[in-house]
């Protein structure tokens, strides 16, 4: 088995919860004191630290948004003097003011160790090469990573996100053995390969670590063979540490959260309650050894589920499951609920198409439409028009079982949708305009 630090990856469950409310008692305690507006949350909900004495009281505490950190924007959360944060990151503020994220020495000692477990874990060590095609700057992504892949002694490609055929290139001449990038552009990646005349066969690459974007098994199929790599997914979310809050083992059952580090929890989106194992619902996590920026019940939007049982590969860190979607970026459409990845999984069983699309939601004579725009691939393409139109019906009919609505599917010329460095523009929404 690949572990960084067996020791806590495969702890008893007993003594890691021990260890979690030493951490969740000492957080309580540093955020009370020193960040007002959890005193003042703490204080409105009648709460003391003191009321904290088991790890089931986390759910007295008050939840944090990231409307919460806009509203204190830029320092008003940080827990610890300016002087002592060494590093900045903000999110990309396409709505509103960005978030800004700051850390303390032993914060990024941390997320080094995180990432080196994950990176670990994708079988990564000293004798890889690790090109990080994440973004590098405010983004997290590739300094992330970075950290984690110094932390294990790989040899660091530190290429940024874009120039997608210099970065085959480097994958040729370099020897790159682990990528890593969003999912998309892996796949963008291997489209761009094919249009340079290079073979997969000419690459040295074993495994990836992909994430920032949700993406779905028969994606990872797709990855996998194209690149000839076993592909890993992995979680993070700026506001809690960046990349290394959870990753996957060689098992790919569920991606092992830090829960030394960062304590997670379910609830149902709309009432707050607390949801059981197993159970779908909003991801949240407070994190119980960040110094710069700790934060209490950070709602993250994504939806999941949490299994507590013993993993194969021995970890006993709790898994979480694939994200199916945001409640933020999730489409309701005439009262039905549409996460992206539940179309993309029938693209690619369909095995006609590319696994490029973009959905346009609008609304017509007050009635909500999806309209589903699917490229085709090369061959598809110069067929016949009865042959595309018999596609078109067959795709329509698949993704009408799966999500209970009508769509209009149309297929497109192959790379007619726009492509992206970053993580992939799924949707456009036209009723918010």
């Amino acid at each position: 088995m690949r572990y960084w630090d067996e020791h806590m990856e495969c702890m008893d469950r007993n003594t890691l919860q021990e260890i979690q409310l030493k951490r969740l008692v000492e957080t309580v305690k540093r955020v009370y004191t020193s960040v007002p507006y959890y005193r003042r949350k703490m204080q409105e909900l009648g709460i003391i630290p003191e009321d904290i004495k088991s790890l089931d009281d986390l759910k007295k505490l008050p939840f944090t948004t990231k409307q919460d950190l806009r509203d204190n924007y830029p320092y008003g959360l940080f827990a610890v003097p300016l002087s002592e944060i060494v590093r900045i990151h903000a999110s990309s503020g396409t709505t509103g003011k960005p978030t800004v994220v700051g850390y303390t020495k032993h914060d990024i000692g941390i997320w080094s160790e995180v990432m080196a477990r994950t990176l670990v874990a994708a079988g990564a060590d000293k004798h890889s090469f690790v090109q990080i095609a994440y973004g590098y700057g405010l983004f997290t992504g590739g300094l992330g990573v970075h950290y984690g892949a110094e932390r294990i002694g790989a040899s660091v490609i530190p290429i940024s996100s874009g120039n997608t055929r210099r970065q085959i290139q480097i994958m040729v001449d370099f020897g790159t053995t682990v990528l890593a990038c969003t999912p998309s552009y892996a796949l963008y990646l291997a489209e761009t390969m094919e249009e340079m005349g290079i073979d997969k066969s000419q690459l040295k690459l074993k495994s990836g670590v992909f994430g920032a974007e949700p993406w779905s098994e028969n994606m990872r199929k797709e990855i996998e063979s194209k690149l000839n790599i076993k592909a890993y997914d992995i979680y993070g979310l700026s506001e809690i540490i960046g990349p290394g809050v959870s990753f996957e083992c060689e098992y790919q059952c569920g991606m092992h959260i830090n829960e030394d580090h960062f304590l997670p929890e379910i609830i149902n989106p709309e009432t707050g309650e607390v949801l059981g194992e197993g159970e779908y619902g909003e991801l949240v996590f407070t994190t119980i050894t960040k110094e710069g920026l700790p934060l209490i019940r950070y709602r993250t939007r994504d939806i999941t589920a949490l299994h507590y049982d013993r993993c194969k590969c021995g970890r006993t860190l709790v898994r979480m499951e694939k994200v199916i979607g945001r409640t933020d970026d999730m489409i309701i459409i005439r009262g039905v609920n549409v996460f992206p990845s539940q179309i993309e999984s029938v693209l690619l069983e369909m095995g006609e198409v590319e696994p490029h699309y973009q959905l346009i939601v609008d609304r017509v004579n007050n009635l909500d439409v999806l309209e589903v725009l699917v490229e085709v691939s090369e061959r598809m393409f110069s067929d016949e028009v009865k042959k595309l139109e018999q596609l078109e019906k067959k795709i329509t009919k698949a993704i009408e079982e799966t999500l209970g609505i009508s769509v209009k599917v149309r297929l497109v010329e192959p790379k007619t949708i726009e492509r992206s460095e970053g993580k992939a523009k799924r949707v456009i929404d036209k009723r918010k305009i």
